[in-house]
């Protein structure tokens, strides 16, 4: 039996010097225009980190609905495996642009949490991005690693 590898395609980023993603705002900056192509529907993307938490790259794990994007640890953790990522960082947005978590938000953290202890590979948040518009906090985003969930 033969067995092919799956090309993962993960983007580098250059748009200026390389920044420490050790913030959720610098996380939220760093993710500006990954929204951009399907603002109505939710994308869940995970930034690669390497050993002293410098990004990567940033890959879609997969694009969803309206309301919600399904992702499995699996696929989180294949690229940042591929790549040799030491750290992971979750992000996906809320078209609707409350950036409150909802409970399937959570239970997925916890999941990736648990996965992340396994294979020791380091999740540093997970980050939800919405509109500081529609945000009651007037943040626009919320950061499980803020409110001291991971």
């Amino acid at each position: 039996m033969k067995i092919h590898n799956a090309h993962i395609v993960f983007e580098v980023r250059e748009d200026g010097p390389a920044v420490k993603l050790n913030k959720a705002e610098l996380v939220v900056e760093y993710m500006k225009g990954a929204f951009d192509f399907n603002p109505d529907q939710e994308s869940f993307w995970v930034i690669l980190l390497n050993r002293k938490d410098y990004p990567k790259g940033r890959q879609m794990v997969t694009l969803g609905t309206a309301t919600s994007a399904l992702a499995h640890p699996r696929e989180v953790f294949r690229a940042a495996i591929m790549a040799s990522a030491t750290a992971i960082i979750c992000v996906h947005n809320h078209p609707s642009g409350d950036p409150a978590p909802s409970i399937a938000d959570t239970q997925l953290t916890n999941q990736l949490r648990d996965a992340a202890r396994i294979i020791q590979i380091e999740l540093h948040d997970h980050v939800i991005i919405g509109d500081i518009a529609c945000d009651p906090t007037g943040k626009g985003y919320y950061s499980y690693r803020q409110v001291g969930l991971l």
